[in-house]
């Protein structure tokens, strides 16, 4: 077998700077200079000792109800780094110290990176059989931290998973008339991408795994202290896609509200809207 591209020790979890920095160089331009924006897709990425384990710990977390359903997303579960056995809490504590960051800001020349301690919207993720997630948008504002996010971060779990199975990983237009590029989440594949307010993503073909074996990730977001005061956060908008019936998404109408009207109107559409939805 080839060696991972990042190469954690298995039982230290530890890679030098100088290495770290080295391989996210080399992927360098891989990444930078995609259209609709920038993103990469790496196989073997981890030592596979490193995510073997840290799947059979996922497994051992169990199911739980599902978090945000709507006509967006269904059947999607996510499980804090903290609430999680000794070893996956290290390997995100891995994913999150300096060699990492030094990898992620060669690859993706984002100086300045800053991972998230909260873990908002991060974790281990598991979408069981039936669930997706839409083609969407990320919020672009960490409130807690004032900062902006700038790059998502996403290794797969799923061995012998088949692109009949559900739940691809797809990068599309701003204006959903394409779709760029589709990947399977096959396990130990890592999507990285840049974030911004037009990084239209998602995972949106149900999971159909014919065992009915759940969709499992591993999800970590990271942010620069770029956020400029005034600024107006934008919340997840979803998009649907081209001939689907995918649902329509409230922020979406606010994203056109917010680009054509003054902050003042744009804050009480934005409340009377998500008065009207709850």
């Amino acid at each position: 077998m080839t060696d991972p591209i990042y190469a954690l020790d298995p039982s230290t979890l530890h890679i030098s700077n100088s290495l770290a920095k080295e391989t996210g160089a080399r992927l360098a331009a891989q990444y930078q200079g995609k259209k609709p924006y920038d993103y990469g897709c790496f196989d073997n990425f981890l030592p596979l000792d490193v995510v073997e384990r840290v799947r059979e710990e996922a497994l051992s977390a169990g199911s739980k109800d599902a978090e945000n359903a709507s006509g967006n997303e269904k059947l999607k579960t996510s499980f804090k780094p903290y609430d999680l056995p000794p070893y996956t809490k290290a390997v995100f504590h891995a994913l999150s110290a300096r060699p990492f960051i030094q990898f992620l800001e060669e690859m993706s020349g984002i100086k300045g990176l800053i991972p998230d301690p909260y873990y908002l919207g991060g974790g281990i993720h598991r979408t069981e059989t039936g669930g997706f997630l839409d083609i969407h948008a990320d919020f672009d504002h960490h409130k807690a931290m004032n900062l902006e996010r700038r790059l998502n971060v996403l290794i797969y779990l799923n061995p012998d998973w088949k692109e009949e199975y559900g739940g691809s990983f797809e990068v599309w237009t701003d204006d959903m008339f394409e779709k760029v590029a589709g990947f399977t989440p096959v396990m130990n594949r890592m999507c990285c991408f840049s974030t911004g307010r037009d990084t239209m993503h998602g995972n949106p073909e149900p999971v159909n795994h014919p065992d009915d074996e759940p969709r499992l990730s591993i999800a970590l977001y990271y942010y620069t202290a770029t956020w400029e005061e005034g600024r107006t956060a934008q919340s997840t908008v979803f998009k649907p896609r081209p001939g689907k019936s995918d649902a329509k998404s409230n922020e979406a109408v606010l994203r056109v509200v917010r680009d054509l009207v003054p902050p003042l109107i744009y804050r009480k559409s934005r409340n009377l809207v998500r008065r009207f939805k709850s």
